[in-house]
């Protein structure tokens, strides 16, 4: 148990990196059934509405820890299984264009294993040849959670299936799959959606192909459309912010929530319910500054309200905290080095 307990406080593991993808589509799902999923989240500085947002990274440590509440609100078996079954290419946004447009599947398959920390994946994927004609992918965890692992691999291999069907079609041919852990009660459910056999007990999570459908080239495939898609998917995965420490994260996410109202530290305490001593220590602790987030903050959104010429310099400004232009001004000049006029081309 001390070696679990060690493992969680790995800073891999606590660095806020993780887009919440999978988060967000437990809330739904609570939403539906009509459950409040506001509890999973104590503790966090999060809340459900947090995880919807495309901008929200949460670390690896609260991720599970989120889901091992959210699997005692959902009690359904094939929890996994149903999220997994709702994926499809269109949910990863450019790594599915960059998928769907590639020259054939192993290509898709490639780019969506290279960069497949863009879906908010909590198990490493990595490909390897197996007996002569087969190909398997491989799931690993992190961190061994016995009671979240099952989940883990339903939600990724049901995930991985809805979208390689998609891409492949017909042609693609599972041969079976092998998971690290026993058999559930609803093994039923695996053979009917996976169709292929099944191991449980083994050493390994992963879903072994026939390696014949992954060289099929793609019957749409345009040579353009495939390198814009990619090079589209590079830029907004170079511009993703620098990975934040988890207390760095909450401060970020209050201070966006109301920058408009120029919130101080003790305001931003308050609402992690944490001292204002106490949040200024753990800032020091992790090599960080409110006044830095705080600008980084501001200085995030108002080049973005720039962008929106119907806005006037004075009220980006305000929108951002300021209630006096001049302030505005000379703070954006300390941030970027221009002026917002000079930004602007007026």
């Amino acid at each position: 148990m001390a070696q679990a307990s060690n493992a969680i406080d790995d800073p891999r593991l606590t660095a806020a990196v993780l887009p919440t993808n999978m988060l967000c589509s437990l809330v739904q799902l609570a939403q539906e059934r009509g459950v409040d999923a506001s509890g999973w989240f104590a503790g966090f500085a999060l809340s459900p509405g947090d995880v919807c947002d495309p901008s929200a990274r949460v670390s690896y440590r609260q991720a599970v820890s989120i889901i091992r509440r959210a699997l005692r609100s959902l009690p359904d078996a094939d929890l996994g299984l149903q999220l997994g079954r709702r994926q499809d290419i269109g949910n990863f946004g450019l790594l599915g264009l960059a998928m769907k447009t590639a020259r054939s599947f192993v290509d898709a398959i490639t780019i969506g294993i290279t960069h497949q920390r863009a879906t908010g994946a909590l198990l490493e994927l990595h490909i390897k040849q197996h007996a002569a004609g087969e190909i398997a992918l491989h799931a690993r965890a992190p961190l061994h959670d016995p009671v979240v692992l099952p989940f883990l691999c339903e939600e990724m291999f049901a995930s991985v299936l809805a979208v390689a069907r998609e891409l492949a079609g017909p042609a693609l041919r599972l041969q079976r799959l092998e998971l690290a852990y026993a058999a559930p009660p609803h093994v039923d459910d695996y053979r009917a959606l996976f169709g292929c056999a099944l191991h449980f007990d083994a050493g390994h999570n992963c879903l072994v192909v026939d390696a014949q459908a992954l060289d099929q080239p793609f019957a749409n495939y345009n040579p353009v459309a495939s390198r814009q898609a990619l090079a589209a998917l590079l830029r907004e995965l170079q511009e993703t912010p620098a990975a934040l420490s988890e207390t760095v994260a909450a401060v970020e996410r209050q201070l966006r929530r109301r920058v408009g109202q120029n919130p101080r530290l003790p305001d931003v305490a308050v609402s992690l319910y944490r001292s204002e001593r106490t949040l200024r220590r753990q800032l020091a602790d992790e090599g960080a500054s409110f006044t830095v987030i705080h600008d980084r903050v501001r200085c995030a959104r108002a080049l973005e309200l720039l962008r929106d010429r119907r806005l006037t310099i004075a009220q980006v400004g305000g929108e951002v905290g300021f209630g006096d232009a001049r302030e505005f001004r000379r703070a954006f000049k300390r941030w970027t080095g221009r002026t917002p006029s000079e930004l602007r081309g007026t």
